[in-house]
């Protein structure tokens, strides 16, 4: 065959080989389609859902002669005529909509662990290069910070904010907030940047001997712009991976938190005090106990699903 007649081959880059092997996970990218649609319906599907149901998730139902939250797809007073509630009420005593509340609560709940990893990860990244890249006492000095953190009881440090200025910054909001939820997102991310730290200083331990590096430091470039030019673009991959794990962790703190009374406070909903108040009716309406604990359980599932398919799209020696 002649040159000429050799067919052409199209140049991929580095993104385009990630995303071919990504998509060949089932799992990972059902996983994606599944937080995509998670963050749809709390965000857009909730106002719309209470638009048309004609009640908000905080609006109580009285005059039930009921000793027991009512059922799925019940039809109660309410204050412009009956009021359909999809999923029953949350509590005897209020009757407040369960399927509302739940949307609204994966609201908290997404808010919770996406903000609080922001700022873990910021934390993270930015203490575990510079102690990575200078070593010395600066890697000294931010490897023992780093062990105080993570020695720190920090369920403790939750207990003693609520109880003295917990309620004046739960009620800082910033016009799209819910109450409670900047205090769980700094106290969470604060205390949780200690992994990303210890994991990012490892890999900038290995990539500041490398070639490119000495090659940056011979023509004279400065620490600040080899870091941020060539350290944090290598950097990308682990951030990316670590970022979809630790937001299913922080899923999972906000609802044990706001299980024991120590995060979003009510009326206020999210999926930790809808399993608090679940728990007081399990006998009666199991259901009310099932429907944030398979929320929990599915999006914790899908963004750890999705943290092992990005790990083994960016990594292909890591799935051997």
């Amino acid at each position: 065959m002649s040159i000429e007649h050799v067919p052409a081959v199209a140049a991929r880059s580095y993104w385009d080989l990630v995303w071919q092997r990504f998509r060949r996970d089932r799992g990972a990218l059902w996983s994606l389609v599944f937080i995509v649609l998670l963050i749809l319906v709390a965000f857009i599907g909730a106002p719309v859902a209470a638009y048309f149901l004609g009640h908000g998730p905080n609006e109580p139902h009285f005059g039930l002669e009921t000793f027991t939250p009512v059922g799925p797809w019940t039809y109660v007073p309410g204050a412009s005529g009956q009021d359909l509630l999809i999923l029953g009420g949350d509590d005897a005593t209020l009757q407040r909509d369960e399927f509302l509340r739940l949307l609204y609560g994966a609201q908290a709940s997404l808010e919770v662990a996406v903000g609080a990893m922001i700022i873990s990860m910021s934390l993270g990244v930015l203490l575990g290069a510079v102690a990575g890249y200078f070593g010395g006492w600066i890697d000294s000095a931010i490897s023992r910070l780093t062990d105080v953190v993570m020695a720190f009881p920090y369920l403790l440090f939750v207990i003693a904010l609520a109880s003295t200025v917990g309620s004046r910054i739960d009620n800082i909001t910033f016009g799209f907030l819910g109450n409670g939820v900047l205090t769980l997102i700094l106290v969470i991310g604060l205390f949780g940047w200690f992994y990303p730290a210890r994991i990012v200083r490892a890999q900038v331990l290995s990539l500041r001997e490398k070639e490119f590096i000495e090659a940056a430091r011979m023509v004279g470039a400065s620490d600040a712009r080899i870091i941020r030019s060539h350290l944090l673009p290598h950097l990308v991959a682990p951030t990316i991976v670590y970022s979809t794990v630790i937001v299913a962790q922080y899923i999972l703190a906000e609802a044990g938190l706001s299980f024991l009374g120590l995060g979003i406070k009510l009326p206020t909903a999210s999926w930790g005090n809808l399993l608090q108040s679940g728990a007081t009716y399990y006998l009666n309406q199991p259901l009310l106990m099932l429907w944030p604990g398979l929320a929990v359980l599915l999006t914790t599932l899908a963004f750890n699903l999705l943290g092992d398919g990005l790990r083994d799209a960016f990594d292909p020696r890591s799935s051997r």
